[in-house]
């Protein structure tokens, strides 16, 4: 990115040079220039460095741009150049390892990146006929939801959370632990200070070293943090196609739907549901549709975006729209949170839409069968905390009463202990036989 800055406005002779005629807010409107919406434009002031711009409007003969980065030395009249070439992105193994902005540009200090090839940054379509069908289980190293939400290779999943719940520790847990060949993190809209401490702490040196991280911080431009989560997209894409398995986490879905969302109203799109515009969510599934499977079935995409829940509501217009377009959803409970249950995963209100193709009847049933038994606990919480329960009214829920400390036993797990597959099948198999096993007698 940064060689095609260098070289973009001695080639642009070729096309009209416009003038900037205002700027309001996050927005500047130019006149006596023509290009194409998606297109960069430079904006070249009497004195100080060059502004890139996208086109994200127009108007009669006025165009919309907004900056990437943020606006300083402008005056009235100044210079806007078409640069006339398609936005891409850098990848190959190159980045493992490395931290890149929304430009692709190094934040690590670790020298120029050293990559094979450049991929357009809204990648391509993939017909959805022609994807390859999920039928194989993914190990993510987290025991709940290896037994209970059973993910596949190429699902794409929600993971609903307010804050404070452990969501950046659950995030770090399945960088590390995954049964993946390649892992892409997505940092958007994150304050700067969360940034380096997932690097340095949640992810740990052993998690870099296979990982490639995108950082758009809150305080950079929204044009810029949309990018961020188009270029980590674009990442993991090179590498499906190079037939690895990809884990692509990003955090947050809602911070790249507030960047669009900063972006439309600056242009002028009304807003909608909440202060949503339309356009907002459109471009909800044409980021996430571009995860999953590969044509061929050898290459996958498995990703798992965050969704921010203010004020613990799950029903904004946000996580709506992400639940109806995602293959499922984890959601991150404040009350086991508080009782120590860490990774403090909501059994009742999280699902895995592809579990049940990608895993035996025994184990659906088990999954069932835990889920019956936590349900019946909590819906009869209120009685039981209270003593107005009595034993023996309801053998449901006395098995309910009976199993609570092992079923809470069974969804901690420490943060440095991954539990595979088998492991944590054969835990939920027999934490349920230990409760049907017939007593022991003596004899």
């Amino acid at each position: 990115m940064r060689q095609c800055r260098e070289t973009a406005v001695p080639g642009a002779t070729m096309w009209a040079t416009g003038r900037l005629r205002r700027v309001v807010g996050l927005t500047l409107e130019a006149v006596g220039v023509e290009a194409a919406l998606g297109e960069r434009c430079w904006v070249l002031p009497d004195h100080g460095p060059r502004l890139e711009t996208e086109v994200v409007g127009f108007s009669d003969d006025s165009l919309y741009l907004m900056p990437v980065e943020e606006i300083r030395g402008l005056s009235p009249r100044a210079r806007v150049v078409p640069a006339g070439m398609a936005l891409d992105a850098p990848v190959g193994r190159g980045l493992l390892g490395r931290v890149i902005d929304g430009a692709g540009n190094p934040l690590d200090s670790r020298g120029p990146l050293l990559v094979e090839a450049r991929s357009p940054l809204m990648g391509k379509l993939i017909n959805p006929l022609h994807r390859h069908p999920i039928h194989e289980p993914l190990d993510v190293g987290v025991r709940t939801i290896n037994a209970l939400l059973t993910v596949g290779r190429g699902q794409r999943l929600g993971l609903f959370a307010g804050s404070g719940v452990g969501k950046s520790t659950l995030l770090g847990m399945m960088t590390r632990f995954t049964a993946a060949d390649v892992v892409v993190v997505g940092l958007i809209g994150e304050r700067g200070r969360e940034v380096r401490d997932f690097i340095e702490n949640t992810l740990g040196p052993e998690g870099l070293r296979r990982a490639v991280v995108v950082a758009t911080p809150a305080d950079q431009a929204p044009l810029m943090r949309m990018r961020g989560a188009w270029l980590a997209t674009t990442i993991a894409e090179h590498f499906r196609d190079q037939g690895l398995k990809v884990l692509l986490l990003m955090d947050s879905l809602t911070r790249f739907a507030q960047a669009k969302r900063e972006i439309a109203l600056a242009v002028g799109e009304p807003p909608a549901t909440k202060g949503y515009p339309p356009s907002v969510f459109a471009s909800l599934p044409a980021l996430v549709e571009r995860a999953g499977t590969s044509v061929d079935g050898a290459g996958s995409i498995t990703a798992f975006y965050t969704v921010l829940a203010e004020g613990d509501d799950t029903n904004d217009p946000i996580a709506d729209a992400a639940r109806a377009i995602l293959d499922g959803h984890v959601v991150l409970s404040r009350a086991l949170a508080e009782e120590g249950v860490y990774p403090a995963i909501d059994i009742e209100a999280s699902i895995s839409r592809v579990m049940m193709d990608i895993t035996s009847d025994q184990h659906q049933a088990e999954a069932r069968r835990f889920r019956q038994m936590f349900a019946a606990y909590r819906q009869n919480e209120d009685l039981i905390a209270v003593g107005a329960y009595r034993k023996g009214a309801d053998p449901r829920i006395d098995e309910a009463v009976a199993m609570r400390p092992a079923m809470l036993e069974f969804l901690r797990q420490g943060s440095t202990q991954p539990v595979d597959l088998a492991a944590s099948f054969a835990g939920l198999e027999g934490l349920l036989a230990d409760r049907t096993r017939p007593p022991d007698n003596g004899t």
